[in-house]
Order: structure tokens, then sequence, then C-alpha cells
């Protein structure tokens, strides 16, 4: 492909030009045994009766941003998804909505991250669709994927299982993702530049089960970020939920744009980390297996389960009142995953 090429209505005909995509970019940059073949469907076996099923759409803007881009979080995203329902991660589907114009080069990177993504992760791109629309009708690209999992037997994650007494648990700094991309978007110029936290989570969750099959409940608090995640898990399991401002770990440079620009850090969105609700017994052994992974270094007890104020998520501020911490309202920022 020329340099400057882009991608042409006529690449999402089903012809020749549809043919040189599949395989000369997607093909080439995905094969396995699976996808070889070409067929509307990949075939495998699953040693496991029990089955994780997840499905996601990723729209983020810009495509590239610090940290990542809309190929690796469509391939994070959703092994994340699968991972924090106590899944091992083995199968994803990729489908592409790309607007007439993208150009080619900006096509072909994405696809490259998402193969060296998943490579890492130890997962495999099976099955998938491309679809062009007109110039105008999109917004350069957006991808969906699916994913499949294994789950082990003992483990069953719930967020009604969660009870009083139990610990929160958070895997590292908060509003990371959130911040790389709307500096990015906005051409702001950080003192301590921030980069996404996007990331794939199933061996930090693998060992968190290991040190604890009982774990109660994980979430990637993604969209609504941190506030909305323990909101869910408040309204499902019926219980109060408070946490403490201090002990919630947000960088500095995070912090400072936040404060600027008149955000909440408890409602960024993250991409590379999880919450858990664990029993107050097994605190201490899940939090040194997720403080032995690079990506739970900074893992930290944030909070704790209440039979008080059910259904409700409070924060202790740094000064010693209390406040609600409501679900998030409307799009704090849109176009983030």
């Amino acid at each position: 492909m020329r340099e400057g090429a882009r991608i042409l209505l006529s690449h999402g005909s089903g012809g020749t030009l549809s043919r040189q995509l599949i395989h000369d970019l997607f093909l080439d940059a995905f094969r396995n045994e699976y996808l070889a073949p070409l067929n509307d469907q990949a075939v495998f076996s699953l040693p496991s009766t029990r089955i994780a099923f997840t499905t996601d759409s990723y729209v983020v803007s810009p495509l590239f941003f610090p940290g990542g881009d809309i190929g690796k979080l469509a391939v994070c995203g959703t092994i994340n998804d699968l991972a924090v329902g106590g899944a091992e991660p083995l199968y994803l589907s990729a489908s592409f909505i790309i607007e007439e114009g993208l150009l080619f080069e900006d096509l072909k990177r994405i696809v490259a991250s998402m193969a060296e993504t998943a490579e890492q992760a130890g997962v495999q791109i099976v099955t998938g669709d491309t679809k062009v629309v007109e110039r105008g009708k999109g917004d350069k690209v957006f991808i969906t994927t699916a994913g499949v999992g294994i789950v082990g037997e003992g483990i069953a994650l719930s967020p009604a299982s969660i009870r009083p007494g139990d610990v929160v648990i958070v895997s590292g700094c908060i509003g990371d993702h959130g911040v790389a991309v709307l500096t990015c978007r906005e051409g702001i110029r950080l003192e301590t530049p921030v980069g996404s936290d996007c990331a794939p989570l199933h061996g930090l969750a693998r060992s968190m089960l290991a040190a604890h099959a009982g774990i109660r409940a994980m979430r990637d608090p993604t969209r609504g970020g941190l506030a909305t995640a323990l909101n869910e898990f408040a309204a499902a399991s019926g219980s109060g939920i408070i946490i403490e401002e201090e002990a919630v770990p947000v960088r500095e440079a995070v912090q400072g744009a936040c404060e600027l620009l008149g955000f909440d850090p408890l409602y960024l969105a993250n991409e590379g980390k999880l919450v858990a609700v664990v029993p107050k017994n097994a605190a201490c052994s899940v939090l040194d297996a997720m403080r032995g992974n690079v990506l739970g270094a900074d893992a930290a007890v944030i909070g704790e389960v209440v039979s008080d104020h059910p259904g409700r998520v409070t924060l202790k501020t740094a000064i010693g009142t209390r406040r609600t911490v409501s679900m998030l309202s409307g799009e704090q920022l849109p176009r983030i995953c």
C-alpha cells in the first residue's frame, strides 16, 4: 500500500479491495489456526463447561493517546471484562466500522497494536468483520470486540454476595486514562505528563483469586469511574459502602489536572485498574498478591462495606466530613473509550 493511501468505500464492498484488506492487513496481523480459514465463524474447543462471554464497542477520540490507542483499548477492555468475572480470556472477535478516507497507515498502526496486545496477553483474535461507511458518516474508526473465556471451578463473583464487614480494594491510582485522553484531545500540556493505564488485567485477577477464591466481586471502573462501580456494588448488594478520601490513590498530576479542569477523579475512566470487594479476613493475602504484580503495585484498601445507608456510597473527606458519592449523571467526558 502506497504512502498516504486512504480507505475507500470499495474496501467494504466485499470485492477485490475487501479481500486485499483482509488478507494483507487483518489476516497477516492476527494470523492463527482458527482465523486462517476465513470462515464466517471460528470453531474451537473449550476445556470447561463454565464459559464467560462479553462484548463491547470502542469510540475513543483521539484514536491515539499517551499510553495507548483505540486498538489496544479494544483488546484490553474485553479481556478485562472477562477477567473481573473470574474468567481466563482465550478468544476474541474484532469488528471494524471504518470511515472512508481514514489513512491506511493509521489503520495498520491500530491493527498492529491490537495484535501486539493480544499476543502479550496470550489471547487470540479468531474472527471478525469489516465495514466501510461514507465520509462524514462515522468518526474515523469504531471497533467492537467480543471475548470468550473459561471460569474455574469454585469461582463465583457477584456483587450480590457482598456483605457488611467486607473491605474495598483498588488496584492502583485512578483517573489516569481519563486525564491522558482529555489532555491529548484538548492539547493541554501538564507539567508532569499523564499516560493511560490501559492494560490487560487477567494476570492480576488470576493472582488475586489464587490468594483467595472467595473474593466477593470485582469490576474494572471504566466509564463513570470508581464512583459508578462502587454505586453498582452498593445497589446490587443492598449494603452501604464507606470510602476514605485520603486512602484512594490518585497521582499528583491527575489531581492537579482535575482541580484545574473541574473534574472529580472518582468519576474519571480507568482502563487498567480494578476494584474488588474482599472478606476482611482475606484482605491481607489478596493485597499481598496484588502488590506482587506490576499492575497492582499501588493497590490499597480504600474503604469498607457497612449495614448503614444501604445502597449508597459515602466518602469520608480529608477534613473529617462526609458526603454522598452518587452515580455519575450524564457524561463527564464523552468519547473516552
